[in-house]
C-alpha cells in the first residue's frame, strides 16, 4: 500500500514540515515588507519549488512532462507523482493508458530503477549464477525476512531454471541496527556467498568490517520503490515481484521476452 505523499516527504525531515506555513508576524510601523521569491519561469522549475516548499532536502530522482496535458511527471522517494505546471496540485497514484493496458508511472519507474541499477557494480553485488544464463535479476535482499531465506533456499532451483540471481543489500532494520551489521559482516566476509547463505540458515558470520556498498545498496532501494523484502527487478528495471517460486519467475521471462504484458508493481509479494 502507497503511503500518503505528504507523510513520505516529511519523513525524510521533519522540521521542513512542522508546519505548512510561516507564523504571521506583525509588521512594525515603517517597517519594509520582504519581497516574495520569483516564480520560476519553466513547468519544471515550478514543480520543483512545489516539492522543495513541502520537504527542501528531499532528493527529486525525475522531473518531466507527465502523458497528462498541464502536468509534470516526479519521481521521488521511490514513488511516481503528477503535479500540475503551475505547481499548485498534486496527484499521487496509478496512471493508466487505456488503449495498452500499460501503468505509465511503472514504466517511468522501471527506467528509472534501470538507471539505477547500472550505478552498482556486480563486485558489489553476491552472485549465485549457472554457467551461461539465460537470464539475471537483481533481488534486494534481508539476511533475517522469511521470504528473503525461503528464495535462497531454492537458489539451485533458479540456476536450474537459467537465471542468475544478484543480490543487493537491504537491511530492513536500517542503517545501523544489528541487522545492518550482520549485513556489512556478510559482504565483507572472505567468502560472501558463504556468509550469507550461513546468516540466512542463522549460522554465525563473525563480525568483520570493511570497504563495502550496505549503505549505499540500502539508500538505493528506497529510491527505486522498494516496499518489501525481497524485491526482483528485471534488467530493464521491471519489478517481477518479492518471492516468486522459480518455475513462475522463468515463465514470467519468458513472456517478457517474448514482448508480453510486463506484471504490475502491485502484485509483487513480500516481506519487511
Amino acid at each position: 500500500m502507497k503511503r500518503s505523499i505528504f507523510a513520505l516527504l516529511c519523513a525524510v525531515s521533519l522540521s521542513a514540515c512542522a508546519q505548512t506555513s510561516p507564523p504571521s508576524v506583525a509588521a512594525k510601523p515603517g517597517a519594509q515588507s520582504t519581497p516574495s521569491p520569483a516564480v520560476p519561469a519553466t513547468a519544471e522549475g515550478r514543480v520543483r519549488a512545489a516539492v522543495k516548499q513541502v520537504n527542501p532536502s528531499v532528493q527529486i530522482d525525475q522531473i518531466g512532462p507527465a502523458p497528462v496535458n498541464g502536468f509534470q511527471e516526479v519521481i521521488v522517494s521511490g514513488q511516481t507523482l503528477y503535479i500540475s505546471d503551475d505547481g499548485k496540485y498534486l496527484m499521487q497514484g496509478d496512471l493508466y493508458e487505456i488503449a495498452t493496458k500499460t501503468n505509465l508511472g511503472e514504466a517511468s519507474m522501471a527506467r528509472l530503477r534501470s538507471r539505477l541499477l547500472q550505478t552498482i557494480p556486480v563486485s558489489d553485488r553476491i552472485v549465485f549464477a549457472p554457467p551461461n544464463p539465460k537470464y539475471t535479476v537483481t533481488v534486494f535482499t534481508d539476511v533475517e525476512c522469511g521470504y528473503c531465506r525461503k528464495l535462497h533456499s531454492q537458489i539451485a532451483d533458479y540456476n536450474r531454471q537459467g537465471i542468475a540471481v544478484q543480490y543487493v543489500a537491504y537491511p530492513r532494520m536500517g542503517l545501523g541496527s544489528p541487522d545492518f551489521k550482520k549485513m556489512v559482516a556478510v559482504w565483507c566476509a572472505a567468502d560472501p556467498r558463504k556468509a550469507l547463505t550461513d546468516a540466512k540458515n542463522d549460522r554465525p558470520v563473525p563480525y568483520r568490517n570493511c570497504k563495502n556498498p550496505v549503505t549505499m545498496e540500502y539508500n538505493l532501494g528506497q529510491r527505486v520503490g522498494l516496499t518489501g523484502t525481497p524485491m526482483i527487478l528485471a534488467s530493464d528495471g521491471t519489478q517481477l515481484g518479492g518471492y516468486v517460486p522459480p518455475e513462475e519467475l522463468r515463465a514470467e521471462l519468458d513472456r517478457m521476452a517474448a514482448g508480453g504484458p510486463k506484471p504490475a508493481a502491485s502484485t509483487a509479494t513480500g516481506s519487511l
